[in-house]
């Protein structure tokens, strides 16, 4: 119990440090998630109908995925040098495919018959995409932002390694004092509030989806 006790007294005596790198840390996310959902659904809407350039911005958008956080992170360093554009970057990159992934399948996923019911009412392609396409591809497109968010919440950790600050500060400063008295305080609490950010996140994503999907396809 005396850990338990330590780390409600380092919460307590902390608030406000946690406070301002957990707001650090969404609006780090926030930022990233904004671009990522702008650039990759205006992608998968240009790429979706032809299979050779949907493959190949889903083969691109899938190597970025499988470089390890710290290279990418640190690789941009010297271009844009320290602090949160390398981690925005990076962040950025990650973010990309589940959205893009998503949206190529949820507007393929539409029933030909539907759009074609829609284009004998005169639609244009550009309302066929808007009126019919995109509200029906949306619960599947909304589930890749959604998978996307808690992917960079959780990297986003990692970005105190190029001093972009953000939850990542705690859990560093605990394992830097790992063997000494306090190591774990920090440590514990910046895993839980990234934990929690993405659990919040996720819930706001919840209430979006019930509140945007058309009750038809719920």
């Amino acid at each position: 119990m005396s850990g338990f006790q330590n780390w409600l007294e380092y919460l307590n005596d902390r608030q406000e440090l946690i406070q301002e790198l957990t707001i650090e840390h969404a609006i780090l996310v926030i930022q990233v998630m904004v671009a990522a959902i702008a650039l990759s659904v205006l992608l998968g809407i240009l790429v979706h109908r032809v299979e050779v350039l949907s493959n190949i911005a889903l083969s691109i958008t899938s190597i970025f995925i499988t470089i390890p956080s710290l290279a990418l992170f640190t690789l941009f360093i010297p271009i844009v040098g320290i602090g949160k554009r390398p981690a925005q970057i990076a962040l950025f990159m990650y973010a990309l495919l589940p959205i893009l992934r998503n949206t190529v399948t949820g507007l393929n996923g539409v029933n030909p018959a539907v759009e074609e019911s829609a284009k004998g009412m005169g639609m244009s392609s550009t309302q066929r995409l808007l009126k019919v396409k995109l509200p029906l591809a949306w619960p599947v497109i909304l589930t890749g932002i959604r998978v996307s968010t808690l992917l960079i919440t959780g990297i986003a950790a990692i970005a105190t390694l190029v001093g972009a600050g953000g939850l990542g500060d705690l859990i560093q400063a605990g394992f830097s004092r790992l063997g000494l008295p306090g190591a774990y305080e920090p440590l514990w609490t910046g895993v839980i509030f990234t934990v929690l950010l993405a659990l919040t996140f996720d819930l706001m994503y919840l209430v979006l989806r019930r509140f945007t999907t058309p009750s038809g396809i719920r």
